[in-house]
């Protein structure tokens, strides 16, 4: 659903674009109590792996495709603050380096699919935790499927009523919406599979590591005279924070270079959701080449490359390490002015009449 430049006239393009920023500078200080020294190298490794399955367009009707947008992943594994940025560093970096996305409309994409995804998606995923049966992983996962179902339309229809105001084009509302809304129900379904699929991988190796699942676990109980009581733990667990993501951060690396860098090659190569409805409804007939056009990484291929396979398979790879290093040092930086805030020391003033001591 990345949108291009032109589809969205100037003025809605900069308001979107303030809110863009808005969004970005409340998240960079809520994410600062989201990451810890394990989090933090997480954060990026997620807005890579966002990115690797992006590249993996899957068809979800005759002539269309979608792709993950990955606003419910990035929030239930990291946080809401932290999925913000994670977006927003995948956007920046397909629009800089790949030219998918247009750069003045980089505001309304990380609006439409940063901030409204994230915001719907976690907003759903906590109320189902709370009235599913606690402790269990299939309550966290059932959840995340059905917030990322969720997430995928609404944002659809967050486009559509950015178009009502800003578009370029003079088409009929109700057939953007219909048009829109229906396609993305589909590749919502999509995204709901992936996003449970991984929930729920990480959530059987790593639960302490998925930010929407803390605190869930519910106690044991035992019967005692009749009544259930708390059971003690048997001995205290080791510290969290002692524990290594090392083989959970090399594991998604992995992951995210080899779907970007070989199955994305198998990927759909019809047009996504908004390529479809923009083309059928007529809302591109004003899009304007992108800026970036002359990059040698444009439409995700190395120029100079003949090979589809090969070339195609370095974009992936260079945009994969591109990501991971931009989102580490984002997420690091954060984390870093986290621990370098001054602790504030209360100070009781003396008595009138005594003297204050050092």
């Amino acid at each position: 659903m990345h949108v291009p430049d032109g589809f969205i006239n100037t003025p809605v393009s900069a308001v979107t674009g303030a809110i863009a920023v808005g969004a970005v500078a409340v998240s960079l200080r809520g994410a600062r109590r989201e990451l810890d020294e394990r989090t933090a190298p997480l954060g990026g490794l997620v807005a890579a792996f966002i990115f690797a399955v992006q590249m993996l367009n899957f068809p979800v009707a005759a002539g269309t495709s979608g792709h993950l947008l990955g606003g419910a992943l990035a929030a239930i594994l990291v946080g809401p603050f932290t999925g913000v940025l994670c977006i927003s560093v995948v956007l920046l970096m397909q629009g800089i380096l790949f030219a998918d996305g247009g750069l003045t409309a980089l505001g309304v994409n990380i609006t439409v699919m940063g901030v409204v995804t994230v915001v719907v998606a976690y907003a759903l995923f906590r109320g189902l935790v709370l009235v599913l049966p606690r402790g269990r992983r299939s309550s966290v996962t059932a959840s995340a499927f059905v917030a990322a179902l969720v997430s995928v339309p609404a944002a659809a229809a967050a486009f559509t009523l950015l178009y009502a105001v800003g578009g370029t084009t003079d088409v009929p509302l109700g057939k953007v919406m219909t048009a829109m809304v229906g396609v993305h129900v589909l590749i919502g379904i999509g995204e709901a599979a992936i996003t449970a699929l991984t929930v729920g991988a990480v959530i059987a190796v790593r639960p302490d590591l998925v930010h929407g699942a803390r605190g869930l676990a519910a106690p044991l109980k035992l019967l005692v005279d009749g009544r259930l009581v708390d059971a003690a733990p048997a001995q205290a667990p080791a510290p969290v924070a002692a524990r290594s993501t090392r083989t959970v951060w090399g594991a998604g690396l992995a992951s995210a270079i080899v779907l970007a860098g070989f199955v994305s090659f198998y990927a759909s190569a019809s047009p996504d959701g908004l390529e479809k409805v923009a083309a059928d409804q007529g809302i591109d007939k004003k899009a304007e080449e992108h800026a970036a056009a002359d990059s040698p990484l444009a439409d995700y291929g190395v120029s100079g490359i003949t090979d589809g396979r090969l070339s195609g398979g370095l974009a992936g790879v260079v945009g994969v390490g591109a990501t991971v290093a931009v989102g580490s040092g984002v997420f690091w930086t954060v984390r870093r002015r986290r621990g370098q805030q001054p602790a504030v020391v209360a100070v009781t003033p003396a008595r009138t009449g005594e003297k204050e001591t050092a």
